[in-house]
């Protein structure tokens, strides 16, 4: 499957999120909501982040303040967090009966109407459940929900559904044709240059609609029918999620309880004009085409997402921050660097001249042009007189020796 980079795009946008995320809800389960910084620093091995919890903590002033107390780190939210946690607190709040909603059709589309809660607890936070969904909804709605644990172990209790309403057995395929007043089918959003593609999908799309909440055990595996019936419940799953997309590990953890492939990747990438496939980070993510825009932004937000991306935006602001206060700081090195150089350049020079002026007191300075011209003019114009009478001796002795010259030479040679 070819990258889409506005979907990539919108993959990876909430990671840094997710995790900070997570420490918020670590410090707010701490005693007065303050986390000592030991604790987060032995959590971040499971937060999947290496390195110093402190330097993380700092690149984000704006949600998260550390102090020193007793020679000791703490870490708090700040205030512009906290008016974020309550603001979401209101909207889970408002939301709750969203929320039985959702595990109602969650558990609709189950094989056996159950499932397990330490599976469901990796995906509460895609769905939007809050941390406590258990004790916030099970008990206000005993009429629908129980808690099931056959094998007396923590990992084996299961959420089971008592009674099916008959009104929430209608998927978002099947509530957007009743709108438009069409047979359900399932809409393509790739480009016209896809021709194979969308002649697949055009194939596949021709099959009868088979809703994910009709129990799939009179369909045969390996059918058309039964792939129709995959990628149905697939899509049902990710459009009750908040933004569209779930990992696909995760996703094939529920293969017995929504009977799904051994292969499901392999499955999804057979419909890219359904689902876009990632293995963005070495992990396989499935998103839904049809919910996102040419921008890589959610069509429909949910009110939670709302929220949580003021929180992204906060989360924004303060690395900003933090990169400004950085940069000024590398500025401030370059130019201390920059102005100790000129200081050792300024020395070297002082000492160099040092040396010239000890060497012209040793030789009188002779080694410098300008000084030694004037050494030789001066030595010359006190010396002027000297120099005539050597001069005139030499003329004189030049003279004698030419006259003997000429006498030896008329004498060796007669005539």
């Amino acid at each position: 499957m070819k990258k889409d980079p506005d979907l990539e795009s919108a993959l990876s946008r909430n990671r840094r999120w997710i995790v900070n995320n997570q420490i918020k809800n670590i410090i707010l389960r701490c005693p007065n909501q303050v986390a000592p910084l030991k604790h987060l620093q032995k959590k971040f091995k499971s937060l999947d982040l290496q390195g110093k919890a402190l330097n993380w903590l700092k690149k984000y002033p704006c949600c998260f303040e550390v102090y020193l107390e007793n020679d000791e780190y703490h870490c708090i939210l700040t205030k512009q967090m906290m008016h974020l946690v309550e603001e979401e607190e209101s909207v889970k709040d408002m939301q709750e009966p969203i929320f039985v909603q959702k595990m109602a059709k969650l558990l609709m589309m189950s094989m056996n109407q159950r499932l397990n809660v330490t599976k469901l607890n990796e995906l509460k936070h895609s769905f939007g459940f809050p941390d406590d969904y258990i004790i916030r909804i099970l008990p206000k709605h005993p009429e629908m929900f129980r808690l099931v644990n056959n094998g007396w172990r923590k990992s084996s209790v299961e959420i089971e559904l008592l009674a099916c309403n008959p009104d929430l057995a209608v998927s978002a395929v099947e509530a957007s044709a009743q709108k438009q007043g069409t047979e359900p089918y399932f809409s393509c959003s790739l480009p016209s240059t896809w021709t194979k593609s969308l002649q697949r999908f055009e194939e596949f799309n021709a099959i009868p609609y088979v809703s994910p909440y009709l129990n799939p055990r009179g369909l045969e595996e390996g059918t058309k029918e039964m792939e129709k019936r995959i990628v149905g419940i697939v899509h049902e799953l990710l459009s009750l999620t908040l933004w569209k997309k779930l990992s696909i590990v995760k996703l094939s953890h529920f293969k017995k309880e929504f009977a799904l492939p051994e292969k499901l990747n392999v499955l999804l990438l057979k419909h890219p004009g359904i689902f876009y496939v990632s293995n963005k980070y070495q992990i396989y993510n499935v998103l839904l085409r049809e919910a996102y825009d040419d921008g890589s932004g959610l069509v429909d937000k949910d009110p939670l997402v709302i929220v949580k991306n003021k929180f992204g935006e906060l989360m924004q602001e303060g690395l900003h921050e933090y990169n400004q206060r950085r940069r000024l700081v590398n500025l401030e090195k370059k130019k201390k660097g920059m102005n100790l150089m000129k200081s050792e350049r300024r020395k070297d020079g002082s000492a160099e001249n040092s040396d010239q002026d000890d060497n012209g007191d040793n030789l009188g300075g002779l080694f410098d042009r300008k000084n030694g011209n004037d050494f030789i003019r001066s030595f010359l114009m006190k010396n002027i007189h000297n120099f005539e009478m050597i001069l005139t001796s030499m003329s004189f002795a030049f003279r004698i020796q030419l006259v003997m010259s000429k006498a030896w030479r008329k004498l060796l040679l007669p005539g």
